[in-house]
């Protein structure tokens, strides 16, 4: 199974959408997913039209602070794709969780408990670097950064890879950034080309070297600006569900596999 954290610390960039929409495309393609929504915002959980704050499906809060199993918090989407949902709850289990020894642990141990096979686990970070983040990378081997090509695309990007080495060196120590996807693409705009090559020029640097980024990926799909994109959590429908001809629902098919292509 490949685990995948989605995560950025600057909010707005399209981390949501994308763990919620690539999850649907790698679904669509025939492969197993699992979801996890691990933001308290639960914005994956809305998009996906699921009840947040239902009182009768347990979410990652539970699993995470009462010890629930990961099985019992699932929600099927369809016959490929499962969701462990989030609900406002989860904002508390950082301050909950302080004084939990291995705290940082426990995802990673409920997923090794968990039996049902998938071929895909995504998690959807929350924009933090907080004991839920560190949750989802201690139990991924992947993340994939997600940014938009602005002038402050590389703001906060140091501090995100710090990050990241430090759980590789103290935690995780299969953990890599394995891809960068540049979202909210506008392909007639000269700073998107301009910022997007000093992405890229950034990472060529750091190719070959002994990080967990040296041999990150710009992915070549870039997921346009598309209003059909920002409209479809409304109606609680991945894009594929609300417009499937639509240019977002084609850049994440065409994002879904080259993710495939790269196993």
């Amino acid at each position: 199974m490949r685990s995948i954290a989605i995560m950025n610390q600057k909010g707005g960039v399209g981390k949501t959408t994308t763990s919620v929409n690539l999850s649907a495309a790698l679904a669509m393609s025939g492969k197993r997913v699992l979801l996890i929504d691990m933001d308290p915002q639960a914005h994956a959980t809305l998009h996906l039209g699921v009840n947040a704050d239902s009182e009768t499906q347990n979410s990652i809060y539970d699993v995470l602070v009462d010890d629930v199993s990961l099985a019992s918090a699932k929600t099927p989407i369809n016959g490929n794709f499962d969701l462990v949902s989030a609900d406002l709850d989860l904002a508390a289990a950082e301050m909950e969780l302080s004084g939990v020894v291995g705290r940082e642990l426990i995802l990673r141990d409920k997923l090794k408990e968990d039996n049902a096979s998938y071929d895909y686990l995504i998690i959807d970070c929350p924009p933090s670097l907080g004991v839920l983040t560190l949750n989802a990378l201690v139990a991924v081997k992947e993340a994939f950064i997600p940014m938009q090509p602005h002038f402050l695309a590389l703001h906060g990007l140091s501090k995100l890879l710090e990050t990241i080495q430090l759980i590789n060196k103290r935690l995780n120590p299969k953990l890599r950034v394995s891809g960068v996807v540049m979202c909210m693409y506008d392909g007639n705009a000269r700073l998107t080309s301009e910022v997007t090559g000093d992405v890229e020029e950034f990472f060529r640097v750091q190719h070959g070297g002994a990080t967990p980024w040296a041999n990150a990926q710009i992915f070549k799909t870039h997921i346009r600006k598309n209003v059909r994109l920002a409209e479809a959590p409304s109606f609680g429908k991945d894009i594929f569900t609300y417009d499937p001809k639509c240019a977002g629902a084609i850049d994440y098919l065409a994002l879904a596999e080259e993710v495939m292509n790269n196993e």
